[in-house]
Formats: structure tokens, sequence, C-alpha cells
């Protein structure tokens, strides 16, 4: 009964007591426990394929699939004006933002407003002891102070076309997977060149549904791109460490940079002559706030889901592939933080590190539980039960079909130590311990030197400053002696290096300590000596030939295994999506993510991430203070920000009740990559910007649950806030177009009848 009630909920327990009783004393058990799965089949999957929140979808198809329901929920803009071939739509304003994040034009001069951790390469590179931007923020008086960022790019899209007739043409059941990938790369290649040559604009083809589908993305790319304005890191990352992922949140994750291109309004390498873009539609601005139900969407590149995996893979990777991960970043945050506590240097030398551990450390945790929670392994089997029994009543599916599932899981069962052993190498040497990565960007030394290549040591010994820099020799022995041993105790012996299997620490400790590569005094001292007494003291040097032993065994024996099941899963993959849109045809199905252009959609909503516990849906400067504390890197505030409060100078960036909103949730479906993306209101208004999600809904790259699932955005009121009250750059805000009220709306309709039946 508690299996049940974790599904399904206290509301829909009575089914189950029944449908029990009935078990228990029923003679034809075969039949009720069928009737059950069935039942708990609808239950589980009707109110998904319905949902008006899950999904990522494809713009150019919002027409025929999703604008009925979002005008429902509403939306009162169309399909047309969300995605158009013919005229400027919201599409023309998002961008894909030096190909990692979203930005969205919100001027017709081209301003760009992305996340201020998406902005921070370009922030950090301008910046300098005598101009820290990072601490004090950067504000741009005028265009002649933005700032040029060689390498950043925005794209925008174009077109988008469905081409997987073209793609996969000629391509059949009985070839290879080798000879089926060369017959699509050769079609892929065809597609683009004639796009190309009929549109003049860039051409991209991207697979969907595993690889049932292509669809053609024709680009245009600005590469001239330059910094416009940032807050101080203590309002763009406010909470830091402590918050991410969490919520209530109170950060300023924005950063404006502007689009210049040549005197045509076409792309143009960096120029003084070049002028700001003009875009083809720029985002206004609603300054009438947010309520709960508010209908949102997101619009923008989300990086990678998987949301369609078999309950087998789920299972493995949160009970064994995970757990081990998050076992051995812990234990590289714990010694890391020890000794951050103890010497303020380590403390600056390692922050980046350890921040960038703990952030995949603290969303796997969260994934786990949220999976947990969501009972949603046992929904994925309940579905696959019912896939089954789908597939042995119809003889077109039953031959295609019938040994698919069964096959993944013998699959998964050869796949998983070579996942385990790959993941452990990878987290131990290349992610954990800073000397191993080290060794290994080293591992051309040998072969430079032998062949006498031009200041080979020069080269090192300049490349490896960075490295230095952020480098504390005792931290890094601790590192290396715990992290290597628990490598050697978890991974499968015949998935290792041979030469782990004599390990002791204080052989560990002996290597760490003789090495070159652990130490700069001795890297530069052994650098001197010239390259014949370097290639003996190369090859003497146990640390470094471990490092390279370790590499060789994983690029050829444990890389070797591990693909060539991969390859077999990719092609089930794509086998399985098809058989699942074809056994439940009368679902719809959104692709999962894959860096290109798609919108979702649901509502401002708080929710109860537990027992006892609800959460609003809004945050306001009130809380942002409470949270202060000064001289602390994570929530200490500008003096600025301070006067600003306790004097109440919100202008119009007030909500009704006077509060200066800072952050909202919603149930919108995101994704690493929606970092910057713009959340739009009904009327295709710029309302905030996406920045996280909830730790309690990280797993809905997997799961998406819409009782926890929510994205958190800057709500844009604090956006202008800052830029105008706080930076006093109001003439930026002069260039935006706001939209001050709302126009009355009907009540948006929750309720969704289905479209469609489930299979006989």
């Amino acid at each position: 009964m508690k299996r049940f009630g974790l599904i399904f909920g206290k509301g829909s327990q009575f089914l189950f007591w029944d449908a029990l009783h009935l078990l228990s004393s029923s003679s034809n058990y075969k039949m009720i426990k069928m009737r059950l799965r069935r039942l708990l089949f609808a239950l589980l999957f009707l109110p998904i394929a319905l949902s008006a929140k899950e999904g990522m979808w494809i713009p150019m198809l919002l027409a025929d699939l999703n604008e009925s329901e979002m005008k429902d929920l509403g939306m009162s803009i169309s399909a047309e004006d969300i995605y158009s071939i013919n005229q400027g739509s919201l599409k023309d304003a998002v961008v894909h933002f030096g190909g990692f994040c979203t930005g969205e034009v919100i001027s017709s001069e081209g301003l760009v407003l992305t996340n201020h951790h998406c902005g921070f390469g370009a922030i950090q590179s301008h910046s300098s002891v005598e101009n820290n931007y990072l601490r004090d923020g950067f504000w741009a008086q005028n265009r002649q102070e933005e700032l040029p960022n060689d390498g950043l790019f925005v794209r925008f899209i174009k077109r988008i076309d469905d081409v997987t007739q073209r793609v996969l043409y000629e391509v059949t059941d009985d070839m290879t997977e080798k000879e089926r990938a060369e017959k699509i790369k050769e079609n892929i290649e065809a597609v683009k060149a004639l796009e190309e040559e009929e549109y003049g604009f860039e051409a991209m083809v991207r697979p969907f549904y595993q690889g049932n589908q292509y669809y053609l993305f024709l680009t245009q790319t600005y590469n001239d791109v330059r910094l416009v304005g940032a807050p101080p890191s203590s309002i763009g990352k406010y909470g830091a460490d402590t918050d991410n992922w969490m919520w209530p949140r109170h950060t300023g994750d924005f950063s404006l940079f502007r689009i210049y291109a040549d005197a045509d309004n076409n792309p143009a390498e960096y120029s003084e002559t070049n002028v700001a873009y003009t875009p083809e539609h720029h985002l206004p601005i609603s300054l009438a706030g947010i309520q709960p139900n508010d209908f949102t969407m997101v619009f923008g590149f989300p990086g990678s889901t998987d949301e369609y995996m078999p309950a087998t893979e789920l299972e493995m990777m949160v009970g064994v592939w995970d757990p081990a991960k998050i076992e051995i970043r812990a234990m590289a945050l714990d010694l890391m933080g020890e000794a951050m506590r103890a010497d303020e240097a380590v403390k600056i030398q390692y922050a980046s590190t350890q921040a960038g551990l703990a952030n995949s450390w603290k969303k796997w945790i969260g994934i786990e539980q949220g999976i947990t929670a969501t009972n949603a392994i046992e929904k994925k089997r309940v579905r696959e039960e019912y896939f089954q029994n789908a597939v042995t009543k119809n003889r077109r599916f039953d031959a295609k079909y019938k040994t698919l599932l069964p096959n993944y899981s013998k699959l998964y069962g050869q796949w998983s130590p070579y996942v385990q052993a790959r993941n452990l190498y990878l987290e131990t040497c290349f992610r954990a311990i800073g000397s191993t990565s080290f060794a290994y960007q080293m591992r051309n030394l040998p072969t430079e030197f032998e062949e006498g290549a031009p200041n080979t040591a020069e080269n090192a010994i300049s490349a490896a400053k960075g490295h230095w820099k952020d480098y504390n020799e005792a931290l890094e022995r601790d590192l290396f002696v715990s992290l290597m041993a628990n490598y050697v105790a978890k991974a499968d012996a015949n998935l290792r290096a041979p030469e782990l299997n004599e390990w002791s620490n204080e052989k560990a400790e002996e290597m760490f300590n003789e090495s070159m590569f652990t130490s700069q005094e001795r890297f530069e001292s052994a650098m001197s000596k010239g390259a014949k007494k370097m290639e003996k003291t190369l090859q003497k040097d146990d640390f470094f030939q471990l490092v390279l032993s370790m590499f060789s065994y994983y690029r050829s024996d444990l890389a070797a295994g591990y693909g060539n099941v991969k390859a077999q899963l990719d092609s089930m993959d794509r086998l399985y999506m098809q058989a699942q849109m074809e056994v439940f045809s009368k679902d719809r199905f959104f692709p999962d993510a894959n860096s290109t252009l798609r919108l979702s959609y649901g509502k401002v909503e708080g929710f109860e991430p537990r027992d006892g516990v609800t959460y609003d849906y809004y945050t306001t400067l009130d809380g942002l203070v409470a949270k202060y504390q000064p001289g602390d890197y994570e929530f200490d505030l500008p003096p600025r920000i301070l006067e600003l409060h306790s004097t109440q100078e919100y202008g119009d960036y007030a909500n009704e009740k006077g509060e200066l909103p800072v952050c909202f949730i919603a149930s919108n479906h995101t994704s690493g990559g929606n970092s910057g993306s713009p959340a739009i209101n009904g009327k295709g208004e710029l309302i905030g910007l996406n920045f996280d999600r909830v730790w309690e809904g990280t797993m809905s790259d997997y799961n998406f649950d819409e009782s926890r699932c929510r994205n958190i955005m800057v709500d844009v009121r604090y956006v202008l806030f800052i830029i105008d009250k706080f930076a006093g750059a109001g003439y930026l805000v002069d260039e935006m177009d706001l939209v001050y009220a709302a126009e009355e709306v009907a009540e948006p309709v929750l309720e969704v009848q289905p479209e469609g039946g489930l299979p006989d």
C-alpha cells in the first residue's frame, strides 16, 4: 500500500485498497492484476501526456501540437508570433549565446540580456587589479566604452525544416551501424550544401528522437559582441555555492551585451566602424509583474536531456553510477574544504575548482532524491509492462519489438561495469586530482623532446604557469593519496591499469614527492636540464608513467569495451524511441534536448518539496538583505543596495505591495543551456531571465514531475532596478520598450481533455 501511495498520493489511495482486496480474495488473480496495472498506467501517464508543463518543443511544430493548449492556459499571441519565417517573431529575439547559453535581444539597437554566469568569461577577461569588473561591476557610459570580446558570438535561427527523408535516403535496415552512420553523414553534407547555396545562411542538421528524425537549422552568426554592463559578483553571484540549485533565491544573475554589424546589418568581424545591430524582433519588457498561475514560456537552447531512457538505465544511474561519483567528489570537497578553511591563499586558489566540483555533486544528490521521491523508476516499469503487453497483442509490433526490453536489460548488465570503471577513472584522475590532470596535459613531452621540437621546455613552462597559480602541493598530495586509494579499492581490477595491482599509500606518497609534475620548483628545474636528460627524467618519473599507463589503458581496453556495448545501445535507443512512438501513437512526444532552439511552457507557481514545507513563488529585496553577511564572499552586499533598501527607492519596479521582486519560479521544463533564456508571458513580453532549477527538481533531465520541478528566474523588474537605480545606467533602460500595464485576460483553463485514448 505504501508503494502505491508514493506513486499516486493520498487522493487516489482508496482505488488501491479496493484493488488489493480483490487481489487477495479473487481466484482470477492474473486478470485482476492486469486490470490494476492498466489502471496504474492510465493514471500515471495520461496526465503526463497531457501535461501543460512537460516538454521542450520544436518551435515550428507549435501550431499543430501545442497552440490550442497554450491558449487555454493563458497565451494570447499565436504560434506564428512565436515562430515565423515570413515576419519577425519571438525566435528572432532569441540567440544562442557563445554556443553554451541563451540570450535575448531587448532593444531595437541590438542590446542582449543573458546571465551573469554566461557572461562571466568575458567580464573576467576584461578585469584586472586596477579594474576589477568581477568585484565592482562594469557599466559602459556610451557606445565607445562597450568592450569587444574575441571569440564571443551570438547565433540566430532563421529557419527550421524537417529533412528526415533526405537524411535517411538510401539508409536501410540491413546496414551495419558504421555503414548507416557513413551514409547519413554523406546525406547531411549534401543537404547542408544545397540549403546554404539556396538561402545564403549557415546550415546545420541535428538528429531528433534518437536519430529517427532529422531537422535542418539555417543560422546567422554575429561575431562582434561587446560587453555593455554587468553587476558586481556580490549581486550577479549572490548566494554563490550555498544557494546554488536552491530556492528561495536572491541572485541578480544577469549581464548585458550588444551585437554589432556592418553598415548593411550583416555579420562582420570586429571593427570600430561597425554599428549596432537592428533586429527583426526584440522583446518588449513587462513591468506589470506576475501572479500565481500566470502563463509562462521559456525560449532557448537546452543542452541535453534523456527523458525516454529505460527503467534499467535510470535504476543503474541513480543506484550505482552516480553514488560512486558523489562519493569521490565528497572526498575531494572535504579535503579541499579543510585546506581552504585553514589557509586564505588556498581558499583563493581552489575557489573555482571547488565550486565546479560542488555544482554537479549537489545536482547528482538532488537527482537521486527526486527520482526516489517521485517513484520514477517504478513509473517507467509500469509503462514498460504496458508497452510489452501492447506489443504482444499486435502481430506487427510483436515481430519488431518483442525482444527489445529484455535485450535492453541484458546489454545494460554488460555495460554497467564499463560505465562504472570509466566514471571512477575520469572523476578521480581528471576532475578531482589536479596533479594527475596536469601530468596528462603534458603527455606529449617525451615525443616532443625525442623529436627535438623547438622551445619544448620553454613552451611547457609557459603553459604550466596557470596550473601552478592555483596549485597547493600539500593539498594535492592529500587528494592523490586518498582518492587513488579509493579508486584502487572501488574499480574492478579487470577494468583498470595493471600497474595499480600493487598499491599502497606509502607508494603513492613516495611517487608524488619525487615527481617533477607535482612541484613547480621540481618541474622548472627539470626543464632546464636539456632534451637528452629530460627523456631519461620522464622515463624514471613513476608518477608520470603511472598517469600515462592509466590513460593508455583507458583509451584502448576500457574505451573499446565501453564503446562496443554503447554502439549496440545507441542502436536500440533509436529502435525503442521508434517503438514508443508507434505503440503509443496517440501520445505527443517531445524530443530530448540537443542544444537546438526549443520552447517550454508552464505557469508561475510555488510548490511543496516535502511534508510541512511550502515555497512561495517569488522573493524580494527584503529577503535578499536578510541574508546579508558583511565580508562573506557569498552573502556580502554593496553599500548602495543597502541604502536603496533602507530608503525603498524602487521607482517603477516595485510590485503592488511596494516590495521589490528579485526572483520567481515557474513550472517550465528547462535544462543546462537554458541559462539566460527569456521568460515570456502570454503576450510575448519579457518578464524574467532563466538561470537555474530548484534542487528538488534537478531530476527533470530524466523525469519531469510537475509537482516539484521548477525553473528559477530573475524578475526583469529587479534587472531594471539594478541597471537604473543601482548602477545609474538608466540610459540603457531608455532604449528598451517598457509595458506598464497588463490587459485583462480571461481566467486560464488549467484542465485539458485527452485527445486520444490508449492502444488496445
